[in-house]
């Protein structure tokens, strides 16, 4: 019985002690995450939450746009500008993420799920689109 009382009273105390939380990804307001390297990685740790794993997007609180053979992918302009500046329910990630990241992640889902578009979109084209940082998180 003393023991029990013992490790019941360590587990309250655990309870209440300051534990520092870290998610999986950075979304729009954490920390930048250094190993997204590759567009597959961004679009795991940022756009997979909301957009889905097989990219066909979802209605709950916000209809979120199928990214699955979506014709306005056409164009890697389009999807880079909504990633720089946000749409509808989908914050911007100028600033939050690199050009680096924006240009992969864009040509990442325009030659994934059942999109084949062949043009790329550079980072330079990224950096001339975003300009300075409208929306500084620091």
């Amino acid at each position: 019985m003393k023991n029990l009382r013992s490790t019941l009273s360590i587990l309250a105390l655990l309870s209440v002690l300051p534990v520092a939380a870290r998610a999986d990804s950075p979304g729009a307001g954490g920390d930048r995450d250094a190993t997204m390297a590759t567009g597959a990685e961004t679009y795991k740790h940022v756009c997979q939450a909301c957009h889905m794993a097989n990219g066909k997007g979802g209605v709950g609180a916000a209809v979120i746009p199928a990214l699955a053979g979506n014709p306005k992918l056409a164009s890697p302009i389009y999807p880079a500008t909504v990633v720089l500046n946000g749409y509808g329910a989908m914050p911007w990630f100028n600033g939050v993420l690199t050009p680096q990241q924006i240009a992969d992640v864009v040509n990442y889902v325009r030659t994934h799920f059942g999109n084949s578009y062949k043009d790329t979109i550079t980072v330079d084209t990224v950096k001339a689109m975003a300009g300075p940082a409208p929306h500084p998180m620091h």
